[in-house]
């Protein structure tokens, strides 16, 4: 038995933002009472009590899209820690994308990531399957076996699904079987070598650059694609005001179409970028015009959730020239903190926040996401106002590709509880 108390608790799933005693008995949350309750029917605490007096207590964290990289690249991150990591950072459940080798294209390396993380993580795992066999974008990769096995969704993230013709099958066959199709957005034709965004500082700095184009001319085929379908579509790492556009009158249809926005791309700009590997991501960092409208659209509810893109890249892939490094930043210990940054400044509700890692992507998923009895003891307990400084080198991960290192922070996960075991406290 787990008592946590004095905690305020925030469930976007049902409103409520009020202190309360929450008792977890084994994986489940049994009682919730109004702190200042002291019932005489409530249970006994034969086991430990958790104080939260001035933190927040939210529905475990969800983060849609991560690379965990194993199988296969192992020597940049593992299940076990890169699950460590997504614990300090709050996060309950995580979802890799299936770019290992070998792909996650059938149900037998569905089957070995789950072996393994049942074995190793500290958070639940819950994998995305490829869309196309190998994601070489010819063939239908097994998603039925792998839905079986234990995928929650599709991608050939890394690559957008190649061509109209394979998406309409992808679709057609994910429709029913009710799985989600998440899209790497990218028109390749446009995308070609290009290292950045497009723009004044790629001129400046001498680097090739994509448009924002690249990116919602491949929404938009997507959209179109989901309107012929009926398919569920999921935007993965949405950058450009062009894209969000086209998923906000998508949506105003009625079509099922959501959307996900990373920390790194609603903090930082094209203008950020400079001779360090550490600022190369794909999509690339965009305009600061782009980045207020992903604001906006985190505020407003046409993005679902806020993901991390989390991409581990040992030191060796990315201690190169800009143009020979691999795209991708760790992301998963600063998401919380840096979007706590948006309530600090008044551009986003605590409450939309939460709600952006907990219920929307569990939308997005076709899960629940609650604090009540009954329900599971999946939970993010954090500070909004703990002072910390993000040092890489005291990271979980095995890799240290953050834009991030040395930022001070308002806000910090403190506990991570998932199926009603602590798996992180922080220390300081």
């Amino acid at each position: 038995m787990l008592l946590i108390k004095n905690g305020r608790v925030i469930d976007p799933a049902s409103g409520t933002d009020a202190k309360r005693d929450i008792w977890i008995d084994g994986s489940r949350i049994s009682r919730i009472v109004p702190a200042e309750t002291q019932a005489a029917s409530s249970p006994s605490t034969n086991g430990e009590t958790l104080d939260a007096t001035s933190l927040v207590v939210a529905p475990g964290f969800i983060d849609l899209h991560c690379h965990l990289r194993e199988p296969g690249g192992e020597s940049s991150e593992t299940i076990e820690t890169g699950t460590r990591a997504a614990a300090c950072g709050g996060f309950t459940a995580v979802c890799p994308m299936p770019n290992t080798r070998p792909v996650n294209d059938n149900a037998s390396v569905t089957r070995s990531i789950l072996e393994r993380a049942a074995a190793v993580a500290a958070t639940h795992v819950w994998p995305i399957g490829a869309a196309s066999t190998g994601s070489r974008g010819e063939s239908l990769a097994e998603i039925g076996a792998m839905q079986k096995a234990g995928i929650v969704a599709v991608s050939d993230d890394g690559h957008p699904i190649a061509t109209a013709k394979l998406l309409r099958q992808v679709m057609d066959y994910c429709r029913a079987l009710d799985l989600p199709v998440v899209d790497h957005c990218e028109d390749s034709s446009l995308f070609a070598g290009a290292v950045m965004r497009e723009g004044v500082q790629s001129v400046r700095l001498g680097l090739r650059g994509m448009p924002a184009a690249t990116e919602s001319i491949a929404v938009g085929r997507d959209v179109q694609m989901t309107e012929l379908t009926g398919c569920r579509f999921h935007v993965a790492h949405l950058s450009a005001r062009g894209s969000l556009d086209l998923v906000r009158a998508a949506k105003k249809r009625g079509l099922q179409v959501s959307c996900e926005v990373t920390p790194h791309h609603f903090t930082l700009t094209d203008e950020d970028v400079v001779y360090d590997t550490r600022f190369k991501m794909n999509p690339p960092l965009a305009s600061a015009e782009d980045r207020a409208a992903l604001i906006e659209g985190l505020a407003d509810g046409t993005v679902d959730a806020i993901a991390t893109d989390h991409a581990p890249h040992e030191a060796a892939l990315k201690d190169v020239e800009f143009d020979r490094a691999p795209f991708g930043v760790i992301g998963f210990e600063t998401a919380l903190a840096l979007a706590l940054e948006l309530v600090h400044s008044g551009r986003l509700s605590l409450m939309r926040m939460v709600e952006l890692f907990t219920i929307g992507p569990a939308r997005v998923l076709g899960k629940k996401r609650a604090i009540a009895p009954g329900e599971a003891a999946d939970l993010t307990i954090f500070s909004a106002d703990h002072p910390w400084m993000f040092h890489v080198k005291q990271s979980a991960s095995k890799s240290t590709n953050t834009p991030f290192e040395g930022r001070k922070f308002r806000g910090a996960p403190m506990v991570t509880i998932v199926d009603g075991r602590i798996v992180y406290r922080r220390e300081t």
